[in-house]
């Protein structure tokens, strides 16, 4: 059921389109005014330390706004797996899960187009966000236009019909999407941790665009 319903969104037309210091009294204090003015000392260092680590920490707001932009990338990419979700069904079994978003998204009139554009302007180029979100935002949208190459060139030169030249098609398919689906998988797990992910190419061309 799930290999018919991803074979279902991949037949329609691809829409086109980053020490702490611990402070010890002294053994020659005897007034009690500055005994008592130990203890705040203590709570100001304690107090500046629990700061840098807060700051450290990528917040999970930017983390989930970074995950869910390479979502753009895969969803533009699944039509070059309907040959992989047809000749082995446990894939479509594997991104089941993802049917229903698959699904709305496909359903939108210029999903692609839109979603490519509010994530470009609405986030890239949008100083309130953090440079983690725009860097990874950034990734997603050079990917994503890597991803329209192939459909630009098929255009160009026409798809072959059988033979040799249809085999080379099978497997160029199969490794687009294959590679799509490891950068989704990899900077979606990047994300939810809060690490950046750096994919190959595309991390370079992301950190010129900032």
């Amino acid at each position: 059921m799930s290999t018919a319903s991803l074979l279902r969104f991949c037949a329609l037309p691809p829409l086109q389109t980053l020490s702490r210091s611990h402070g010890r009294p002294s053994s020659t204090i005897h007034t009690p005014l500055r005994l008592h003015s130990l203890p705040s000392i203590k709570n100001r260092s304690s107090k500046t330390v629990i700061s840098m680590s807060y700051r450290a920490t990528v917040p999970a707001s930017d983390r989930l706004l970074s995950a869910l932009s390479y979502s753009l990338p895969f969803f533009n990419s699944l039509h070059y797996g309907r040959f992989l979700f047809a000749r082995f069904p446990a894939v479509g079994v594997a991104l089941e899960p993802l049917l229903p978003l698959i699904g709305a998204y496909r359903s939108l009139p210029y999903a692609s187009f839109v979603a490519f554009f509010a994530l470009y302007l609405g986030v890239v180029r949008n100083p309130v966000f953090g440079r983690y979100v725009r860097f990874n935002a950034m990734q997603a949208v050079v990917l994503d236009v890597l991803l329209a190459l192939p459909a630009l060139l098929q255009r160009i030169f026409g798809v072959p019909a059988r033979g040799l030249g249809f085999r080379l098609l099978e497997v160029s398919y199969n490794v687009i999407f294959m590679i799509a689906a490891g950068c989704f998988f990899y900077g979606l797990v990047s994300c939810v941790f809060g690490k950046t992910p750096y994919l190959p190419l595309v991390a370079s061309a992301a950190d010129r665009q900032l």
